[in-house]
Order: structure tokens, then sequence, then C-alpha cells
């Protein structure tokens, strides 16, 4: 499974973004926050979910890694594809999505386009356990992308690709960012090797 990519923006929609990386374009479906965010930027870097049914292999993209886990969320929900999970997350922030979910707000949900009454309630029973409590260790309901939230999960990322337990990692570097907020990744995972 692809993780991320990234590469040169090429071509830019508020539906889609081409990234090439090595002179190869790939066509990733956006959601409206992302195209906002990659703006005028010249280059990005996307992590990919990626549908793999029998006619297509479908790219979608997003800024972090906790928006890629509630899209995730999402689709998890009976009757809710890809295409309205990234409808519902271009309707709303990823953290407000959260919050109607977890507050039990039916007509939020339920004025987005495509999500009737029912399917609202569906996704408010199946989801809100998940988002109070957090997925892996993780607050989902701490999902504001700022730039210390991508310094966050790059740094927790790499700890457990070393060998580190999620949970553990997520604390260590929560604790650090706490004292000295400003460190870059590369000091940040430091540090946290030395207190792991």
């Amino acid at each position: 499974m692809i993780d991320y990519i990234k590469g040169e923006i090429t071509e830019l929609t508020p539906a889609y973004v081409v990234l090439e990386t090595r002179g190869i374009g790939y066509f990733v479906h956006i959601t409206l926050p992302t195209f906002s965010f990659l703006g005028e930027q010249p280059s990005a870097k996307l992590f990919v979910y990626e549908s793999i049914r029998e006619d297509a292999h479908v790219l979608y993209g997003f800024r972090l890694q906790s928006e890629r886990q509630l899209f995730l969320l999402l689709i998890s929900v009976s009757g809710i594809g890809a295409n309205t999970a990234r409808m519902i997350m271009s309707s709303y922030s990823a953290q407000e999505i959260q919050e109607m979910i977890a507050t039990g707000n039916v007509s939020a949900l339920n004025a987005i386009k495509g999500i009737g009454t029912k399917t609202a309630q569906r996704i408010i029973v199946d989801l809100k356990d998940k988002i109070v409590k957090g997925v892996g260790g993780s607050d989902l309901l701490n999902l504001i992308p700022n730039e210390q939230t991508e310094q966050k999960e790059e740094a927790v990322s790499a700890l457990v690709m070393l060998g580190f337990a999620a949970a553990a990692s997520q604390k260590t570097v929560d604790r650090i960012l706490k004292e000295q907020p400003t460190l870059k990744v590369e000091q940040l995972i430091k540090l946290a090797l030395k207190m792991m």
C-alpha cells in the first residue's frame, strides 16, 4: 500500500491534484481543505488512501495522517463510500466533523449533500465511541491541523517504524513538545530516543 506521495504539483483543482514524482504523475482525489492548503505551493506531500476496485485504482490524498484516519473511519460506516466521505470532509473541517459525531449532532451531518437522517445517525452510532476515546491511543479530538501536529505525527511515525510502541511514542513526544514546542522533527526524534 502507498503511504504517501511527495512530488511536484503539475495540476491542481478543487477535486484533484496531479503530483509528479520521478517522471510519474499521480492523479490524487482531494478534499476542499486540502485544496486550500496546497494553494500556490510548487510541491506537496500527501498521505494517501488507495482504493482498489475491479475497474480502477483510485488515490485519495490528505494533508495529515489524522485526516486520513478520519476518512478511513467514515468509509468503515455501512453506506458511506469514498466519494461520500470526501464530500463530508469537504463540507467541514476534520475538527468540526469529529465534534459533530462526538456531540451527536445529526442535523449538521444531515445538512451535507447526500447525507440523509438515517445515514447521519448511523455515522454517529458507529463512530461516536471511536472519536471520543480516540483510536490507537491517539486523541482524535485534537486534530486541529497545525505545524506542531505535523511534527508530532512525523516524530511518532518515525519512532513506531524504529520499533517503539505507538502509545509510548505519543506520550514521549507530547511531553517534549509541551516543554519545547518549537523543536524541528529531527531534534524531536533524537530527544525522544533518549527518553524511551
